[in-house]
C-alpha cells in the first residue's frame, strides 16, 4: 500500500488496480471514502479501463475477430507498478501484455497519477499508444465511492447532490444485464439539487449525458462535511450505490456501457476514444474534501 500525505489529507493506494482505498481528512478526522465492506461491495475506487460498463453479451468485435471482456474491463484487477512516489504524489503504470492482448488486441500504456494539494486529491489518467501503425480504441473512467453518512447520527436521506448549474437531464435507464435501454426517465427538471435516497439505485446506476455542470457536490444541511467532484473533460457522469448500501459513487466517465441494440463493433461504440499511433491522451478529475 502506498501512502501519500500533506498537512490536511492522507490517502492510501493499492498497487492492485492502482486503487484509491482511503481518503482521510487529518484535520476533520473523517474518512471520506467507502470502507469496501464486501457485504455490500468490496471495492473503494476502481479504475475502469479499457471499457466502461457492460458489453452486450460481454463481447465485442474488432478487425473481424470477437473478444470477451467483463464489465468495466480488466485494469481494476491487475497489478500496476509504482513508478514514482513522493510525500504528496504517486504514479502507477500498467503496460499491455500477452495476457491483456488475449482479450484486448492493443498495445497500451496506462498511467494513473495521484496528487495532493491542500484538501484536494487530483487523479489523472494518461493513455499512450506505443503502436507506430494502428490506432488504439478505449474508454476510461473513475468509480470513487464516498461513505454516507460522513458523521454519526445522520441518515442517508440527510444528503443531496448539488450540481454546478441547474440541469434538465433525464436518467438513461439500464437493463438487468447493465446495457443501456435507450429509454430516458425524468430526473432533473431545471434543478441543481438531487435529494438522495437509497431507492434511487434499486434499478442500477443513474447514467447522465450532456450536463452543463462540470462539478457536483455531496452535501448535507445538517453538517459541514462533504465532497466536491470536479469532472471537467469527462462527458458522462454515473451515480451508483449497491442496494441499501451506506455509500454513493460519483463516477466521471469517458465512455459508456453498450446500448441494448449495439452491433458489437468496438469502433462504433458510443463514447469510445480513438487514439492515433504514437499519440498520448490525458484527462483528470479531482475531489475536494471539507
Amino acid at each position: 500500500m502506498i501512502t501519500l500525505r500533506n498537512e490536511k489529507l492522507q490517502v492510501r493506494i493499492h498497487p492492485k488496480g492502482a486503487e484509491l482505498q482511503s481518503l482521510f481528512g487529518t484535520g476533520t478526522q473523517t474518512e471520506y471514502l467507502w470502507k469496501g465492506d464486501p457485504a455490500y461491495w468490496g471495492k473503494h475506487s476502481p479504475v475502469l479501463f479499457p471499457v466502461i460498463g457492460a458489453l452486450r453479451n460481454d463481447r465485442y468485435r474488432y478487425n473481424g475477430r470477437e473478444y470477451t471482456l467483463p464489465r468495466h474491463g480488466f485494469a481494476r484487477d491487475l497489478l500496476f507498478t509504482p513508478e514514482e512516489t513522493a510525500g504528496h504524489m504517486a504514479n502507477f503504470v500498467l503496460h499491455s501484455s500477452a495476457e491483456t492482448r488475449q482479450v484486448y488486441p492493443f498495445d497500451f500504456i496506462l498511467r494513473i497519477r495521484y496528487h495532493l494539494a491542500g484538501m484536494k486529491l487530483q487523479v489523472t489518467y494518461e493513455v499512450c499508444n506505443p503502436d507506430a501503425d494502428a490506432p488504439l480504441y478505449f474508454s476510461v473512467g473513475g468509480h470513487p465511492a464516498f461513505a454516507l453518512p460522513l458523521e454519526e447520527g445522520l441518515r442517508y436521506e440527510d444528503y443531496h447532490l448539488e450540481f454546478e448549474h441547474p440541469e434538465t437531464a433525464g436518467r438513461w435507464r439500464l437493463r438487468k444485464d447493465g446495457l443501456i435501454t435507450g429509454e430516458v426517465h425524468p430526473l432533473l427538471e431545471d434543478a441543481a439539487r438531487l435529494p438522495l435516497q437509497k431507492s434511487l439505485f434499486y434499478e442500477d446506476a443513474i447514467v447522465l449525458k450532456g450536463l452543463r455542470s462540470r462539478r457536483v457536490s455531496l452535501l448535507s444541511a445538517k453538517e459541514k462535511r462533504g465532497v466536491q467532484l470536479d469532472f471537467g473533460g469527462f462527458p458522462y457522469l454515473g451515480i451508483w450505490a449497491a442496494r441499501d448500501a451506506p455509500f454513493i459513487c460519483l463516477e466521471p466517465w469517458c465512455g459508456l456501457a453498450d446500448t441494448a441494440g449495439h452491433n458489437g463493433e468496438l469502433t462504433e461504440k458510443e463514447g469510445i476514444i480513438r487514439l492515433s499511433p504514437r499519440a498520448k491522451w490525458e484527462k483528470s478529475w479531482s475531489v475536494t474534501c471539507f
